[in-house]
Parts: C-alpha cells; structure tokens; sequence
C-alpha cells in the first residue's frame, strides 16, 4: 500500500469477531448493499487501519472536529470517526471501485459521494495522520480526556485480535 488513501469496505465476518472483544466496534451493515460500512485505510506505526466514514448529515455542520472525529470538508461531505477504527488485514477489506458503473441514480450519487470524500481526504492526508496517531498515542498512554476515551475501541487488544485472526 503506498501513501495514497482508499476507501474500503470490511469483512463482516472480521467485524462481528472483532466485536466479541469490544463492543464499541461498530456494525458493519453489510446488508445495506448501497450503503456498505466503508472507511478510508491508513497506516499508524506498522498497522493498517480503517476509520469508517459517516455520510453527510446536517449535524456534522454544526459540530466540531475534535480528536476523534474529523469533518469533511467542514461537515459537506461527511466526516470520519477515529474512535471506531480498527486495525486490518489486506484480507479483510474490500476495495471498492468507484469507478463502476452505477446501477442507478441512487448508487451513483452515493459514488459520487466516496470519490468526493476521498478526493478530499488525499488532500488533507497530513491532517488525518497526525489526528489518528495522536488519537492512538493519547488512548494507548491513557491520556485522553475519560469521556473520548470510553468512546475508543480498545487499539491494542484489537491489533493482538486482528493478528490472531489472520494467522
């Protein structure tokens, strides 16, 4: 994988094991078909990461970037929820090709949507970086504020489940 951020979509099946050890690992809606749990992939140390991404909504405007949670675009094209990532494999994503042909309106507004936040998100790579390893470094030295913290998966238990899983 080089620098350059993708989107993708997780296994299901990694998401509801990973969710035996920590409940604060998000559902991955998989039957959605349009709407699949997607998230930007990135590395932190020698991990690869998910952070999922959330669909535009009219709070995310009113709302503030914080450390675990960063607006797109200030709010127009979504956001991304640090707290929820979770470590991978490459044989747990997806990557979804948005250059597809749509099946419909519907799916290509929603394409339009991913390669909109992508586009941005390739652009303020640097900004997300820093925001999840500080995210990630705060968590694992028990430094976070408690009411951030207890919104975290648990990082480090989820990278030894996410080994132990791949094996």
């Amino acid at each position: 994988m080089n620098n350059k951020l993708i989107i993708v979509r997780l296994d299901s099946k990694y998401c509801d094991y990973l969710r035996e050890f920590d409940n604060k690992v998000p559902y991955n809606y998989s039957k959605k078909e349009l709407r699949p749990f997607v998230g930007v992939l990135f590395k932190i140390n020698k991990c690869m990461y998910f952070a999922p991404l959330s669909s535009p909504k009219p709070k995310h405007l009113k709302m503030k970037s914080t450390i675990d949670f960063l607006k797109i675009d200030n709010g127009k094209l979504g956001a991304i929820n640090f707290n929820n990532m979770l470590p991978v494999k490459k044989k747990n994503i997806i990557i979804l090709d948005l250059n597809k042909n749509p099946l419909n309106k519907s799916e290509e507004k929603y394409l339009n949507l991913l390669k909109n936040q992508l586009y941005w998100l390739n652009r303020n790579s640097e900004r997300l970086y820093k925001k999840s390893k500080k995210l990630y470094d705060k968590y694992l030295n028990n430094t976070l504020k408690e009411n951030v913290a207890k919104r975290c998966c648990n990082f480090k238990l989820l990278e030894d489940k996410c080994n132990k899983y791949n094996q």
